[in-house]
């Protein structure tokens, strides 16, 4: 599980795209998937995920974490269906239009979710960060920020997952069916994860303050950024997928 957010070396146009572009078309893809409400504008939007897998190389990672969310968007799209009482009625209190907001709702998390986890698929953080540095002149200390708690993100469940490996070797069972019992036996393991975290995050700093941390400037990368005929593209496609959500009633 711990592999779905880290780097997958590849050779595709995804790989070669410059990560200000893959930026660019993951915000596209966000701001189409919430300035319509058309659904077959949101299955097409989810459909172009999917392909971003595919093109990528990494469809086995687009599927799992599609998977994944699946079954969070299940209990969204119920609750969404029970709450949501405008339209007419169906069945018992479920309506017609709240089934069309439940869809809407599944559908939007669904594409919102999936680019942001395939572009660290197919783009190294080093590479996030120098990007925003050298082409969007972004303070290095913010890029550092934001690139370091992407990288944790993995570590950190690596972390939870040997936790919860030790309280069961304790006789814990964390695969209860009962969602508030299984709650309230992850709650508990959040304390010793914090406390692992502040001892990473310490001495992340310490050893980035030895490196100097605070001399490094815009032009202290040696790789540069430069846009090629495939970020052109890529620009154009996050040009297309906002004004389709526009202009598509």
């Amino acid at each position: 599980m711990t592999d779905l957010f880290q780097y997958t070396p590849g050779t595709s146009p995804l790989h070669r795209m410059n990560p200000i572009t893959k930026i660019v078309l993951t915000l596209a893809v966000c701001a189409a998937a919430f300035l319509t409400d058309n659904l077959f504008v949101l299955l097409f939007l989810l459909l172009f995920d999917l392909m971003i897998g595919v093109v990528g190389r990494v469809e086995r990672k687009a599927f799992s974490i599609f998977k994944g969310l699946f079954k969070v968007s299940l209990f969204l799209f119920v609750l969404q269906a029970l709450f949501v009482r405008r339209g007419n009625r169906l069945f018992w209190i479920v309506t017609d239009e709240g089934l069309l907001t439940a869809a809407a709702v599944v559908l939007r998390l669904l594409v919102v979710c999936l680019p942001l986890a395939l572009v660290l698929a197919v783009t190294q953080v080093s590479d996030i960060a120098g990007a925003l540095v050298q082409v969007l002149h972004v303070p290095y200390a913010y890029a550092f920020t934001l690139t370091t708690a992407i990288r944790f993100i993995p570590q950190f469940m690596e972390e939870m997952s040997g936790i919860m490996e030790a309280q069961t070797a304790r006789g814990v069972e964390f695969d209860s069916k009962n969602f508030l019992k299984k709650l309230g036996m992850l709650l508990p393991l959040c304390a010793p994860l914090l406390i692992s975290s502040v001892r990473r995050t310490q001495a992340t700093a310490t050893a980035a303050e030895v490196r100097g941390f605070a001399l490094r400037t815009s032009r202290s990368g040696y790789r540069q950024y430069r846009f090629g005929a495939v970020d052109f593209m890529g620009f154009l496609v996050s040009a297309a997928l906002v004004a389709g959500a526009v202009l598509i009633p």
